[in-house]
């Protein structure tokens, strides 16, 4: 068992140093000193939530920095669920950007990363709810294990097990990681991590309390209260500046938040273990005292420290080796390895040792060779050699010793196992459910990105000590703005294809063309591109010959694809077209999608290539729209595919164009929170609604983040935070005879059929007596809500503001949402 305790923990390592296919990153000397100065404390402290976003920034870079302690946050989901400022992207796609977001944030405050396999399937009103969904044993067994990973002496919530966090998701976490404290310990409670792990019991259990929204401070007494507003002169910033970097890293949300200097107090209420103390870590050896071997490390590291020179710190080297030898006599595991790899780390900086092996592209195939540039320089150090650089299963045995200050640089060729994984998110690579991902090597659940297929390990003679250091193989490259930047080597299929739409309506049957393109991971590949139809379908050409001739090399191919449902007898229902390639009688029916914001890492998902059919007899007399964009909603693109015109406006058309060409104009969602000038809108937008035309605002939020400072409609309303969550909520018809209920399309409780993960959110409220409803729905238990559409006329016109998640239902090709916004569209026509 010692051995595959071992192999684990060192396996984890391994994978921290690499930083997730990224070049390594270098301190300055006030970083040095601080990393040594954390090396005598021994101490952990595992902090859990729900989503990213929700952690406590502040706190973190307080007890990673200022009381140097192993800091580790646990999001039990990766926020597939959530809302997206920045883009297009939701679902697996958003939970990727949130992960990274995740992970750059930690990058800043210093803190670690990790999660559980619980799926973000939307916003839950209560714990009951979520574990409806969520199994609550599985997730229970991830909190279980990231305790025994990680050894906490002290857990902290985030939220507390009693609801005021809101959010179902928040309370559910609470819950987990007070049963998950003592099921840690005990050795019957999932005894297949043991082979592993050990039980471990954290001393104690605290929640981070804090004050809900619109509500007033709550009494803190026999709180614990702590001071996290310090100042670290090493990092030359508070922990509320830090902090503030932190959680600006989740741009996605919109977090941005300004830095905070001076005192601030957080506060900790005691759930369970020793909990008569005054101070969080009261009591817990974090000294060298805690392990066997550890005698004499404390003062080893102090004499380092005592002696440290910022302007040559390679003169602490030969102290450091010593240190890392004595390392060797510690008896315990955990903090045997943790801090050896803290000591390399201290090496490498001190000595200014700098390597990176990039390779000539980005992407190669598996079986494919690349050829591959490597470096490496000793900038401080002396008397330091390059014994071999290990590429995968290549030693080059180089044992050259180098230069100070001089670069050595070789290249090599690299070929890559036939049976490589392609680079994409592990969690993501086998199709899973709403409740959790699919994660079968138990020893990967958690991980924050998958570890890289391509490697180089540099293996250095320091001062005696062999040292080795393992790197991701990166793609380096200039651009002529942002200067240099590094991206991951990606291993992906030799061949791929892209359609330009995963979702196609075919509205009255009609024929529609669609694009796909297919690109070359590799020279010289030729094939045939081959559809699985659905009856009732066809399409043309029903396949196509490609060739393509060099790496990165892409054809565009048109098709033709129409529905009947004379074939059938019968409506056709949503289907599902598959796509592949043959080449040299191999199948692949991999869809290549690449996600690239400039705040984190560029990636690539890789799935399977299926196109969802919806066939539908949309009738409309509407054809041309004006859609004005919030933030990153794709109803303009699906209302193309509906068959409407569709035409973005911009703030100069909306001023000054001739706004009357538009049988209806559409705000996208969260307009009113991201658009700066949107208040100026106003005026021409309710004049063209005076003259006849038909308004209709998506929702937008109103909340501690996201403001409303512009009238909206003709007639007051608010927008609250009223929701629907279940997506399978019955519907009522208010005032079912309305011709928006009827016209063109008539709506049945049919169309509320096959929705995804909420019926809609941010509903209207304290409406003026001018504005009717149309639709009530409720979550189980809750009282009817009929704000999630209203609508009035206004002159000769009409104005419309819904909540309901027509962003989300149209992406996904849910017909009742199809019709139902192409009603909302028409009316007074």
């Amino acid at each position: 068992m010692k051995l595959n305790i071992y192999l684990v923990l060192t396996l984890f390592f391994l994978i921290d140093t690499t930083s997730y296919g990224q070049q390594i990153t270098y301190k300055n000397s006030g970083e040095i000193y601080l990393a040594m100065s954390k090396f005598n404390t021994l101490g952990t402290v595992l902090y859990i939530a729900a989503h990213p976003d929700d952690e406590n920034t502040r706190l973190l870079s307080y007890l990673a920095n200022g009381r140097k302690l192993r800091t580790v946050y646990l999001s039990l989901t990766r926020g597939d669920g959530g809302q997206n400022l920045i883009g297009k992207e939701q679902g697996s796609e958003l939970g990727m950007i949130r992960t990274q977001e995740l992970m750059a944030a930690r990058r800043t405050d210093r803190a670690e990363q990790y999660f559980t396999r619980a799926n973000d399937f939307g916003y839950s009103k209560n714990p009951d709810e979520t574990f409806s969904i969520w199994n609550k044993e599985e997730i229970l067994s991830d909190v279980v294990w990231a305790i025994r990973k990680f050894r906490p002496d002290v857990i902290i919530n985030r939220f507390p097990t009693t609801g005021e966090g809101g959010h179902g998701h928040h309370t559910a976490s609470a819950i987990l990681s007070v049963e998950a404290f003592k099921a840690a310990a005990d050795p019957l409670r999932f005894p297949e991590q043991l082979k592993y792990v050990t039980t471990w019991q954290a001393k104690r259990l605290f929640t981070n309390s804090f004050v809900p929204r619109d509500q007033t401070v709550p009494d803190r007494t026999n709180q614990l209260q702590v001071d996290v507003g310090g100042y670290n002169p090493f990092l030359g910033a508070s922990y509320g500046e830090i902090a503030a970097d932190s959680r600006t890293m989740h741009k996605s949300q919109g977090f941005g938040v300004p830095h905070s200097r001076g005192t601030m107090i957080e506060y900790f209420k005691k759930l369970d273990g020793d909990t008569l103390v005054n101070e969080i870590m009261e009591g817990i050896d974090t000294t060298w005292n805690r392990v066997q071997g550890g005698n004499g490390i404390e003062k080893n590291i102090t004499q380092i420290i005592e002696a440290f020179d910022p302007a040559s710190p390679e003169k602490s080297v030969p102290q450091l080796i010593a240190l890392l030898n004595k390392l060797k006599l510690v008896k315990n595991d955990y903090w045997r390895e943790y801090k050896s790899n803290q000591i390399k780390e201290l090496i490498k900086n001190c000595t200014g040792l700098y390597f990176e092996a990039n390779a000539r592209n980005y992407f190669a195939s598996p079986g494919d060779t690349f050829s591959t540039s490597i470096s490496a320089i000793s900038r401080m150090g002396n008397n330091i050699k390059l014994e071999n650089v290990l590429l995968n299963d290549i030693d080059t045995n180089l044992s050259m010793t180098l230069s100070r200050n001089e670069m050595f640089t070789f290249n090599k060729t690299i070929r890559l196992s036939s049976a490589s994984d392609y680079t994409s998110p592990f969690w993501l690579k086998e199709q899973h459910g709403q409740d959790a991902y699919v994660i079968h090597d138990l020893t990967n659940r958690g991980e924050p990105w998958n570890d890289d297929v391509t490697s180089a390990t540099f293996v250095y003679t320091i001062n005696g000590e062999k040292i080795s250091y393992k790197i991701p193989i990166t793609y380096k490259w200039t651009d002529p703005v942002k200067g240099e930047l590094f991206r991951q080597f990606e291993i992906v299929p030799p061949v791929s294809i892209m359609p330009s739409d995963e979702v196609l309506v075919l509205n009255s049957y009609e024929p529609k063309i669609f694009h796909l393109k297919i690109k070359s991971a590799t020279d010289s590949i030729k094939g045939k591109l081959k559809m699985e139809l659905p009856f009732g379908y066809t399409i043309t050409p029903s396949e196509s010959d490609f060739e393509l001739f060099s790496s990165g090399n892409e054809k565009n191919i048109s098709f033709t694809i129409s529905a009947s449902s004379s074939k059938t007898k019968q409506p056709l229902q949503p289907s599902t077209l598959k796509v592949w390639v043959e080449v040299n009688g191999n199948k692949y029916d991999d869809e290549l999608r690449r996600i690239d914001y400039d705040h984190i890492h560029p990636m690539t998902l890789i799935k399977k290539c299926e196109i969802k059919l919806v066939p539908l007899d949309l009738k409309t007399t509407v054809k041309k729209i004006g859609y004005i964009e919030g933030a990153g909603d794709q109803v303009a693109k699906c209302l193309t595919q509906a068959g409407f015109d569709v035409v973005i406006l911009n703030e100069d058309d909306v001023l000054n164009g001739s706004l009357d060409q538009f049988g209806a104009i559409i705000i996208g969602i969260r307009a009113y929170n991201t658009l700066e000038n949107i208040g100026k809108y106003y005026e021409p937008l309710m004049k063209y609604v005076s003259d006849g035309g038909n308004l209709i605002v998506q929702y937008n939020t109103s909340n501690f983040l996201s403001s409303i400072n512009s009238n909206i409609g003709p007639y007051p309303f608010k927008i609250s935070r009223d929701r629907v969550t279940v997506e399978t909520a019955p519907v009522t018809f208010v005032d079912p005879e309305n011709s928006l209920l009827n016209s063109p399309n008539k709506i049945t409780s049919a169309d509320f059929d096959g929705w995804i993960q909420e019926r809609g959110l941010y509903f209207a409220t304290d409406l003026a007596p001018e504005y009717k409803t149309l639709l009530s729905w409720n979550d189980p238990g809750e009282k009817p809500l009929t704000g999630g559409l209203i609508y009035t006329s206004y002159g000769k016109g009409n104005f419309i503001y819904t909540g309901i998640s027509f962003f989300r239902e149209l992406p996904a090709g849910v017909p009742g949402a199809y019709r139902l916004i192409t009603n909302l569209i028409n009316a007074g026509k």
